[in-house]
């Protein structure tokens, strides 16, 4: 591996704050904030929007879109013809 040509990869906390969740991994990005983890020790953190802990998919409370219904929504508004129709 060549020396000089890698970024740092260095211990960053993530922090969801709508979930109030919080990881301890390794990156390369930096931040100027920085928080005391629970080991003592301190961190730079980033604040991400979105988590595994508040994503609405990993939470389980994702809805289903009625794309079918919409179609019917569409047509009636537009006044297209439905597929049977047009045989």
């Amino acid at each position: 591996m060549k020396q000089g040509i890698h970024p740092d990869y260095h211990p960053v906390v993530f922090r969801d704050i709508s979930a109030d969740f919080a990881f301890l991994t390794r990156s390369t990005i930096t931040s100027d904030k920085t928080i005391e983890w629970e080991d003592g020790n301190t961190y730079p953190v980033v604040d991400v929007d979105v988590s595994s802990a508040s994503h609405p998919f990993y939470t389980g409370k994702s809805r289903v879109l009625d794309t079918a219904g919409r179609v019917e929504k569409f047509r009636q508004r537009y006044g297209l013809a439905t597929p049977e129709e047009t045989r």
